[in-house]
């Protein structure tokens, strides 16, 4: 993050999403243009059940203008996959995707003691592809790549593929 970066995001807060919030994020979502929409009622259950795993920043009225959420997997519970990155429009370009993804690492690590983060990327999504491997560089943290879910996995109509991105060990 740049200096100037840090300036902008310095009337932010990240905390712990509320249920509250669960409209505002569905609706920062919705306006993204490039995530896979949920339904709202799945982003209010996410501010309840997944709030320890997921982040909030909000601006200087207590706003939500960016999220990410995740959860540890069952399997792996040193593991955190991020389930959805979005930026309020307003926001975007200052670094406040990449501040969310590393206080939500931090704190998970801290409290989960995390070892590894992963998420899933279509093709194309160079902003997500861009912040997954600079948070990997940040982190001096491998990152591999496979295809999770191949285009014939999905039941619904096209879909691209989803491609595993794992990123560790982590030392938070």
């Amino acid at each position: 993050m740049t200096a100037a970066q840090a300036d902008t995001t310095a009337e932010l807060r990240i905390d712990l999403p509320s249920v509250a919030d669960g409209a505002a994020l569905w609706r920062i979502a919705r306006d993204s243009e490039a995530l896979d929409l949920n339904s709202s009622y799945s982003y209010l259950l996410w501010c309840r059940d997944f709030a320890a795993t997921s982040a909030v920043a909000r601006d200087g009225r207590g706003e939500p203008v960016g999220f990410v959420t995740g959860y540890l997997r069952p399997d792996r519970p040193r593991t955190l996959l991020v389930w959805q990155v979005a930026v309020d429009e307003a926001y975007r370009g200052r670094g406040l995707a990449g501040a969310l993804l590393d206080a939500l690492a931090a704190r998970a690590s801290a409290e989960q003691r995390i070892t590894a983060v992963e998420t899933t990327i279509t093709p194309g999504n160079t902003a997500s592809e861009r912040l997954f491997s600079a948070f990997a560089e940040r982190h001096d943290a491998g990152l591999e790549r496979e295809v999770l879910f191949d285009t014939g996995q999905f039941p619904d109509g096209p879909h691209e593929p989803e491609v595993l991105y794992r990123i560790g060990p982590l030392s938070l």
